[in-house]
């Protein structure tokens, strides 16, 4: 992530959940959310926005779609998540960096219209896995998707995104270089909500500095109105399907659908309720994929689970799904806010950029961690060959090509590696 997930991403929602347990210290004169007024419960989920306001805003201004939309489809994604779990669980949708780098190749290939129409596909994925679920449980999951193929598929992810981090870094290193290190003062030295929006640090830091040395266009600013409709849904048509896009983007989907599984275990542990049994995984797997559907039809990125906020739950000891819904409802407010949209969009590329340096980095890192939390044994020939072969192949570039459909990078490397891993036998052989 994502997401990841988060802050903000698939590698910093990772390091959130690695250190729910710290922020427990910090939590005595947290509220009591019972005794949450309704102005209160208001301020608190807009604060929820925040935190994951970085990720939710930097997937689109990366893959260059409108940051306004992605915040009116993760807000009305929440809203359809939230319906289909019955209001129970505390859980923010937001934009997904799984799919960065497959955005971006496949919409080179087939052009954007026809790579949005493809998140359909990503939406029948969790369909699907919801009805496995719901008929054999997560240990089909488990079997399916064991920790040997997700942990060289994270690292793919990050891997994949490092050239785009350098080349918009390259831009003005000088800038980059304040944006990342803001960024890594603030994940390492930052308390208490502080420490769960580095990104937006890193990013207003860079900004300041950026408006300071004079290269910040302001002009947009100025011309854009108060209140716009998100560029997507002002222009909404249906998706340009095609299936070369559909098929390249469903095996992509794979680490976001057990990030999800995860992730909801993590909130359960937060707000010590069993979510897995009442409403059930398969619920929120397929509220997932309906806000996945959702953001498909309107423009918006692929979106998942965000830890980040749960990570803020922890340290507020506020898990009421109700205030997630406002943290929803201001995301759609905030989304139709037309000079929001244009100072997002006025960021130099060196201040994502520089952001970009540590997160994508850090996405690999997780991956690598994903093997060693997991136990994943290298000296067992079957693990080494799924890792080896999954890695090369994703950075290789490999195609797999019949006419005019093709399947590469992330997608091609995660379907083999799920291949190898049901045909491989499990007997262990050192080499």
């Amino acid at each position: 992530m994502a997401k990841a997930n988060n802050c903000c991403t698939f590698a910093f929602r990772k390091h959130y959940q690695a250190t729910l347990k710290s922020c427990i210290n910090i939590t005595t004169n947290s509220m009591d959310q019972k005794a949450l007024s309704p102005t209160k419960m208001t301020i608190v989920g807009v604060q929820f926005l925040f935190v994951a306001f970085g990720s939710t805003v930097l997937v689109p201004l990366l893959i260059g779609l409108d940051p306004a939309t992605a915040l009116f489809t993760a807000g009305i994604g929440t809203f359809i998540f939230h319906f289909v779990t019955k209001g129970q669980v505390p859980v923010f949708l937001g934009s997904s960096f799984a799919f960065i780098a497959p955005i971006i190749s496949a919409s080179q290939q087939w052009g954007m219209p026809g790579t949005l129409a493809a998140i359909v596909g990503v939406a029948l994925v969790y369909f699907l896995m919801s009805a496995l679920i719901r008929w054999q449980g997560r240990k089909f999951i488990d079997r399916l998707f064991p920790p040997v193929v997700i942990g060289p598929v994270i690292i793919l992810i990050g891997l994949s995104l490092s050239p785009a981090a350098v080349d918009m870094a390259k831009t003005n290193w000088l800038l980059a270089a304040i944006a990342l290190a803001t960024a890594i003062v603030v994940l390492t030295l930052g308390r208490g909500l502080l420490k769960l929006v580095p990104i937006i640090c890193g990013i207003a830091v860079g900004y300041i500095v950026a408006l300071c040395m004079g290269i910040v266009d302001l002009t947009p600013i100025a011309d854009a109105p108060w209140l716009a409709l998100p560029t997507s849904i002002s222009h909404f048509h249906l998706p340009q399907f095609a299936w070369e896009p559909f098929i390249f983007m469903i095996p992509v989907a794979i680490a976001p659908v057990i990030e999800h599984i995860g992730d909801i275990y993590v909130v359960s542990a937060v707000a010590e309720k069993d979510f897995v049994k009442d409403p059930g995984l398969h619920r929120t797997m397929f509220g997932d994929g309906l806000a996945c559907l959702f953001a498909a039809f309107f423009g918006g990125p692929p979106v998942t689970t965000y830890s980040e906020v749960t990570g803020a739950m922890q340290i507020t000891r506020v898990t009421s799904p109700k205030v997630i819904r406002i943290a929803a409802a201001t995301a759609v407010v905030f989304s139709v806010l037309g000079k929001l949209s244009a100072l997002l969009r006025s960021i130099p590329s060196a201040v994502l950029g520089g952001i970009m340096l540590l997160l994508f980095g850090t996405i690999a890192a997780v991956g690598i961690q994903n093997l060693m939390n997991h136990k994943t044994d290298l000296n067992e020939t079957r693990n080494i060959i799924i890792v080896s072969v999954t890695l090369t192949l994703g950075i290789g570039g490999a195609v797999l090509e019949f006419g005019s459909f093709s399947l590469s990078g992330i997608g091609l490397s995660a379907l083999v590696g799920v291949i190898l891993n049901l045909i491989l036998p499990r007997k262990t052989s050192h080499s």
